[in-house]
């Protein structure tokens, strides 16, 4: 069955009222839990200083592509990172002193460079995303990396909160108890440690509630692990390039506060159509009871 979202003319005029236009510097209570439309590069200095705790960071990756009714052209790298830099400086001021980045690039973005030179670097997260066509002369791209930053030594990682359960096929017993693992009615679990390599993720396709037109859509589940491992219940959660809402919409549903920019205007009425259906359908797919399932696992 097909479950994607799509928007309708009559969607578009509806949610188009709830967009925010900025024009002149604001308080954070003016765009807290809104959606603004608008060029990132041009609305920073709109944005008030130190208001976000978390800033999650998905910006056109460095190759051609078309969202909507905007192109994004291949630069050559150099000109990529001076246009990365350009608004990624200035929006550093709208960010809390203990705040955390996580910044989505694939590997043909050479951004590190960039980001070494204004945060601290922790890690790189790289995860699969099984999906696109397949390469004749090449191999298949099938991953894509989130480069985990923070502003200082002290900031937020609640790494109980996306810990994994997995099955134990062996389950190893010392002086007759369990050892690291439990037993339920569905068989024994143990929880881990999350690590920077993700294969549990299912990039949203056609049967999927939570799949949109937008033609680089983030998963829910993804976006999730980012906002509960590096904020907390009521943090202000900022993502510049919106796209269809994902951000937001989880935000939304793990009871934090979003603030979103995305400058396409039919994209930001179907990220207030996402958010609407979340008041009443919070459920992340891959995500039941506070613990992240494998993919595919019933």
């Amino acid at each position: 069955m097909n479950r994607t979202l799509t928007l309708t003319q009559a969607d578009f005029v509806k949610y188009s009222y709830n967009l925010l236009h900025l024009e002149a510097r604001c308080e954070v209570g003016d765009i807290l839990n809104t959606t603004i439309c608008g060029n990132t590069s041009k609305i920073i200095e709109y944005l008030p200083s130190a208001c976000a705790d978390l800033l999650i960071l998905d910006p056109p990756y460095n190759m051609c592509k078309v969202f909507g009714s905007n192109e994004f052209k291949k630069m050559a790298p150099a000109e990529y990172l001076e246009w990365f830099e350009s608004w990624f400086a200035p929006l550093l001021r709208v960010l809390k002193p203990t705040a955390t980045l996580y910044v989505c690039a694939d590997w043909s973005t050479y951004i590190q460079p960039v980001l070494a030179k204004y945060t601290k670097i922790h890690n790189r997260i790289t995860w699969e995303r099984e999906k696109g066509r397949g390469a004749l002369s090449n191999w298949k791209n099938c991953s894509e990396d989130i480069w985990f930053c923070t502003l200082s030594n002290k900031y937020t990682f609640n790494v109980d909160a996306v810990k994994l359960k997995r099955r134990v096929l062996a389950p190893y017993k010392k002086d007759g108890e369990a050892k690291d693992w439990k037993a339920d009615s569905k068989g024994n679990f143990r929880f881990t440690c999350p690590s920077n390599l993700w294969t549990d993720i299912t990039v949203p396709f056609w049967s999927m509630p939570e799949n949109t037109e937008h033609p680089t859509q983030k998963p829910e589940k993804l976006i999730a692990k980012l906002i509960l491992a590096s904020s907390n219940p009521g943090d202000v959660i900022l993502d510049p390039f919106l796209g269809s809402g994902t951000t937001s919409v989880v935000a939304k549903k793990l009871q934090r506060n979003y603030i979103g920019i995305e400058k396409n205007s039919w994209y930001c009425a179907l990220a207030e159509l996402r958010l609407d259906i979340a008041g009443s359908q919070p459920r992340i797919q891959g995500y039941e009871d506070g613990v992240f399932l494998h993919r595919n696992y019933k």
